[in-house]
């Protein structure tokens, strides 16, 4: 609709507030809809008619009857729909039957609104909707009908067979399941899929060619029923520029997106903004791919919980860049956001999805807004990294309600950088966060992991060095750890150093010939005569 209130304004503008051309209050609606749907006259549409208008007063209320009844009484009929010739339209016949095309659900929706008394014409044209085809033209005869209704003052449209339910892929099975957004839907959005053969009933100033109409990107109701407002590219079919191609959704807040390109997510970065998402397509193969984008409320109602299909676009990739090739593990979105935020992790230090290192380190720094545990694991294409290598290739360091990651990388390539967290107070396990890109592209890369913690290694104590899980052999190795709450601090090597405390800090050193590991080992308590395991060390062998 973005595209359209610049290149003409609609006779009734779209305000991006309503859907639906005229006030509707739904809730007010809801006892008459719950009325309409229990009316069981079969054998007359005249005494239909009749028993709907009992409990309809205004127009609209004798229209909104109209419209439950039969969005929820006449099943698409998939058989006929093949079989045109052996089909009647007439509406006796439709509500004899129970079932129809698109033909006969517009003749009994206009013969059902005379006999209510209003204004009600059948308009023909096409539409987007099953068997379409992004890009495609569209030639030869109409190939869909609907309503428009006279109504204060003005007409509007409504598309019951559409109202009414869906066909699945293979066309040869119809599932009611009522949709609110085509009673009444506003101009603008109805262009969107139906462009009748007379363009006066676009009811738009100035109107829409077909020409227009078919390069249009298709919004779907999901599209607007989830509160998105706009689609960026407008049109359909995106060529990729030295291997990528871009989209980006505007939508009013909190809403989670997700994409596929040819069925994987992993050929692509994608961002949560907090008025909608941008996503970086990079595809690894040439030619043309679908690419479908996802979206769901974040607050959603249990019922509602899933991705619903918004938007579909054709991507055609002339060359791949290969260089932003992604590891599978990198999960979408990447990258911080208003959902990361959500979860207490303010004022990330890399706003962005990617974090660039030459040298092989890197560091992210969060507020956290709540008392939480962080877990994080660090992930690569291949086995190079095992789960619990993974682990200890990032440092956690807590400063009160700081927390910084430090990562120091094992060699070069392409890491996700996985973060997980729980609150401290629950027993149970860490839920996934979120996650960032770590590239490098130094080959002479090769940092050791940083040393294995114990469990009585706590949350706020820190490492200031050696910060390598691999100490040279046959060399004094100087330690300064940072631990409160303890009595006394041991190195143990070959031999036992014990550290001594100086302004908050242990300190000392230790000499690690003839041992292959070393501990650090804590007295938590003067009168405990036995010590608890902190870290431990490798010594590098000769």
């Amino acid at each position: 609709p973005k595209a359209m209130t610049t290149r003409f304004f609609p006779a009734y503008p779209w305000d991006k507030s309503s859907l639906k051309s005229m006030p509707v209050d739904l809730q007010q609606l809801e006892k008459l809809d719950a009325y309409a749907l229990k009316v069981n006259v079969t054998n007359s549409v005249e005494e239909l008619v009749k028993a709907l208008l009992k409990q309809a007063r205004t127009d609209l209320e004798k229209v909104r009857a109209i419209w439950m009844w039969i969005c929820h009484h006449i099943e698409y009929d998939v058989v006929g729909y093949h079989n045109k010739s052996q089909l009647s339209s007439k509406p006796r016949d439709v509500l004899q039957m129970g079932k129809s095309i698109c033909e006969g659900y517009a003749e009994l929706f206009e013969h059902m609104c005379s006999l209510a008394g209003i204004q009600c014409k059948k308009l023909s044209g096409h539409a987007k909707g099953y068997g379409y085809k992004t890009g495609q033209t569209f030639t030869g005869d109409s190939d869909h009908t609907w309503n428009a209704v006279y109504l204060e003052g003005r007409w509007h449209l409504l598309d019951s067979t559409w109202g009414s339910g869906s066909v699945d892929d293979s066309f040869t099975k119809f599932t009611y399941r009522y949709n609110e957004f085509y009673f009444l839907t506003h101009p603008a959005l109805f262009i969107n899929n139906h462009f009748p053969d007379n363009s006066n009933w676009q009811l738009l100033k100035p109107t829409l060619t077909l020409k227009e109409f078919e390069n249009n990107m298709l919004h779907n109701s999901n599209f607007y029923t989830l509160g998105l407002l706009a689609a960026h590219p407008e049109t359909p079919i995106i060529h990729t520029v030295k291997g990528k191609a871009s989209v980006s959704v505007d939508c009013r807040s909190g809403t989670l997106f997700k994409f596929k390109l040819k069925g994987r997510d992993d050929h692509g970065l994608m961002t949560l903004e907090k008025h909608g998402m941008k996503l970086d397509i990079y595809p690894q193969k040439t030619g043309s791919h679908k690419l479908e984008i996802f979206a769901k409320p974040s607050k959603a109602e249990a019922s509602d919980d899933v991705y619903k299909c918004v938007l579909e676009y054709v991507v055609e990739c002339e060359s791949v860049d290969e260089d932003m090739r992604f590891p599978r593990e990198l999960h979408q979105p990447v990258g911080p956001s208003w959902f990361s935020e959500r979860q207490g992790f303010l004022r990330p230090s890399q706003a962005g999805p990617v974090l660039h290192t030459n040298d092989g380190r890197c560091s992210l720094t969060f507020t956290l807004g709540r008392d939480i545990s962080v877990l994080t694991s660090l992930h690569t294409e291949g086995s190079s990294l095992a789960e619990d290598m993974g682990r200890r290739h990032v440092l956690q360091i807590r400063r009160k309600n700081q927390i910084e990651l430090k990562v120091h990388l094992p060699h070069a390539g392409g890491f996700v950088l996985k973060i997980y967290s729980k609150k401290k107070s629950d027993p149970g396990n860490y839920d996934y966060i979120f996650n960032y890109l770590i590239r490098c592209l130094n080959t002479e890369v090769k940092w050791p992991a940083f040393p294995q913690s114990y469990s009585k290694w706590l949350q706020d104590y820190e490492i200031v060095e050696p910060l390598s899980g691999r100490l040279p052999a046959n060399r004094n190795v100087r330690f300064k750890l940072k631990m409160h709450g303890v009595a006394k601090v041991l190195v143990q090597a070959e031999n036992a150093h014990p550290l001594t405390l100086n302004k908050g800090f242990w300190e000392g050193s230790c000499n690690t010939s003839g041992c292959r590991e070393v501990f650090v080992m804590v007295h938590e308590n003067a009168n405990h005569s036995f010590y608890s395991h902190v870290l431990k060390y490798e010594v590098e062998t000769q």
